[in-house]
């Protein structure tokens, strides 16, 4: 069959939706051309409104890659956990993985192009792999189709189901972007007026060739998402460290120059962040209920590994049956995987993606707080907004709407000398592409009262450049016992910065402390000398910050992870390992991986499982029903003992007390 070019759904109407409610953006015109976006800037906040948040009533995941395999080297072992608790799967592959058109083998390093083929064989990878995580043979045969979607456009999708679990594949398969020549998604992200033709896979159900442009990729995102209405989005890096190197290192390692990533892990990941922007202020009864992960990607190269070999084994045991080999029968004539990364090749790649998993904004999805009754307040980001949870009955309340929309996953809090709370969020002010602004900005929220706060106010970036500025972590936040409120974000030379709130409400102005280089997720505390001291983990050591700047600490082994604190000890786990680590005391038995919390006499964090595990003198305990844990779990200690608590793949808290424990 003939392949036709085709252009569905790109009315007048459909151009005027698709980009409007995209954070700053400017107005477009009835052809496909934009017209020019406003200058770089700042826009305010959402209010908070105090109305009641939405509240999914289902869980499922979505997850939105740039290429076949992204899931498996970056998103795991995440993917899996959510997987297998239950929760229902969709993976939107936004290219068609072709590249070169060349599936390399060992034995053949040079095969002749075929992108079509190729393309195919990937497809097909994914479907060996995903049938092996739901439990069943490799070659089981998927039901494979055609996604009609409102805005016209088709995709291919292949669906299975086994014991009532269920993943849904769907490929939209716009040209690859290569390091050499054409740009593809990347350019379109970035440039005015251009279209994007999509690539045939041999063998797939959707014969005909489709013509993307910048809004309507954003609008076909945006259809997904309304279809679905997933509860779990899991995203790329939208926002890359700066990582020096020269063209030949970054073509060889397919990293953007200048940049810790590929082009088009970076453009599908501003394509989805734009997209949730727009679906979450645009939704029918208000923002919907979700809750987003962005993934590093090749930055997993650039710091210590992270998974210890359990978890790794696992891992890389995804990508076998996606790899494959040229002499499997899969039925499929075009291939039976990627074979350039089949066998054991994951583990033994040089570039090491596999054995790590990062995130772009890293620390427990919900900021607690201690009440004068022994309950806790919660704060947790839902459907891009700041949301608070009260506990209730031995859980949480439903959600209270605090607005300061679009936030990035992670918040910080910080009690004032009266009680009354500050709310800290990393906010997505502007994500426009095609020359428009691109701006982050770190913002408060004051609470004013019981259940009262006033405006979200913006307390800018510690970049002045915006783009650097796109580089910045999340905020983190202490306050000193003489009542002064400390804040700290991991600037773009991957050092820090600071600004000082006093007691009168007045905030100083932004001070580089320099310093580092760190990974982002500080750990700021108050320490037994009742100073404020900054710890971040570094390439080969712990860093240590007071608020004068750098004070470093010698001796100290390499952290994986964010470092914990409590009273004069640190407690983290080694690269490649399930030991945790305190230096200068003595061991602690605490397997796991991933960053530990600790508070007074406990430490919180996943076991190998990805379980929620909880260690007080000598023991070991787990909630009665075990919570999948988004990013790990979060730990106040109060008079009630310590308290526990986190998001679910239904963007959902949970809430655990040490009463509630079994061992």
């Amino acid at each position: 069959m003939s392949q036709r070019a085709e252009r569905p759904g790109i009315s007048r109407r459909g151009i005027l939706t698709a980009g409007a409610a995209l954070a700053g953006a400017g107005a477009l015109s009835a052809c496909s051309r934009v017209t020019p976006s406003t200058p770089p800037h700042t826009t305010a906040p959402s209010p908070a409104t105090g109305r009641p948040a939405a509240q999914a009533e289902r869980a499922l995941q979505m997850q939105i890659l740039a290429h076949p395999d992204d899931d498996l080297y970056f998103m795991n072992p995440d993917t899996q956990h959510s997987l297998d608790a239950g929760t229902p799967l969709v993976c939107v592959y936004v290219t068609a993985g072709e590249a070169h058109g060349q599936n390399k083998s060992p034995e053949d390093r040079n095969p002749r192009p075929d992108k079509a083929a190729y393309s195919s064989a990937r497809h097909q990878g994914l479907r060996q792999s995903y049938a092996t995580q739901l439990g069943l043979p490799m070659f089981t045969r998927w039901n494979n189709g055609v996604l009609r979607l409102r805005n016209g456009f088709r995709a291919e999708v292949s669906t299975l189901e086994h014991q009532g679990r269920r993943v849904e594949l769907i490929h939209l398969d716009l040209s690859m972007h290569t390091p050499l020549g054409h740009m593809g998604v990347p350019s379109m992200w970035r440039e005015r007026g251009l279209l994007l033709r999509t690539l045939v896979p041999a063998g797939s159900p959707l014969r005909t060739v489709q013509t993307y442009d910048y809004d309507s990729l954003v609008d076909t995102l945006v259809a997904l998402f309304e279809r679905y209405r997933p509860t779990l989005v899991h995203t790329l890096d939208p926002d890359p460290d700066i990582q020096l190197s020269d063209r030949l290192t970054a073509i060889r390692d397919s990293e953007q120059i200048g940049f810790s990533d590929h082009a088009d892990h970076t453009a599908v990941a501003s394509f989805t962040w734009a997209a949730l922007i727009r679906w979450a202020q645009t939704a029918k009864g208000g923002p919907p209920a979700f809750v987003a992960t962005a993934f590093r990607g090749y930055y997993n190269n650039h710091w210590p590994k992270n998974l210890p070999p359990k978890v790794l084994k696992e891992k890389a045991a995804h990508l076998v049956p996606y790899g494959a080999a040229p002499d499997w029968d899969c039925g499929n004539p075009s291939g039976c995987g990627d074979y350039n990364v089949g066998g054991d090749r994951p583990l033994t790649n040089r570039k090491g993606w596999v054995r790590a998993t990062h995130y772009r904004y890293p620390g427990p999805r919900l900021a607690l707080q201690q009440n004068p009754d022994g309950a806790v307040t919660a704060y947790g980001v839902l459907g891009l907004r700041a949301v608070r949870y009260d506990e209730k009955d031995g859980g949480f309340g439903a959600p209270v709407d605090l607005g300061g929309g679009p936030l990035a996953p992670v918040l910080s809090s910080a009690a004032l000398s009266d009680g009354r709370h500050l709310v800290f969020g990393l906010r997505l002010a502007a994500v426009e592409g095609r020359g428009g602004s691109n701006v982050r900005e770190v913002v408060v929220l004051e609470q004013r009262g019981p259940r009262k706060y006033g405006s979200w106010t913006s307390l800018g970036n510690p970049e002045t450049d915006p783009d650097r500025g796109r580089r910045i972590g999340v905020p983190v936040t202490v306050t000193a016992p003489d009542g002064r409120v400390h804040l700290f974000v991991r600037n773009a030379d991957q050092g820090i910065s600071t600004r000082v709130r006093d007691t009168s409400g007045t905030w100083s102005a932004w001070h580089d402390l320099g310093g580092g280089p760190v990974q982002d997720g500080l750990t700021a505390v108050v320490g037994p000398d009742r100073q404020v001291h900054v710890y971040g983990p570094g390439h080969y050591t712990v860093h240590h910050w007071t608020p004068d700047g750098p004070d470093p600490l010698t001796g100290l082994p390499t952290p994986a992870d964010a470092i914990a604190v409590a009273g004069d000890r640190l407690y983290y786990r080694p690269p490649a390992s399930d030991r945790l680590l305190s230096p200068g005391g003595p061991a602690v038995n605490f397997p796991g991986y991933g960053p530990v919390l600790a508070a007074g006499p406990y430490l919180v964090g996943n076991d190998l499982a990805g379980r929620v595990q909880l260690h007080h003198d000598g023991r070991i305990s787990h909630p009665a029903t075990a919570p999948v844990s988004l990013n790990g779990p979060s730990l106040t200690v109060g008079r009630r003992g310590p308290t526990i608590a986190g998001f679910s793949p239904d963007a959902r808290p949970w809430l655990w007390r040490p009463s509630q424990t079994q061992a």
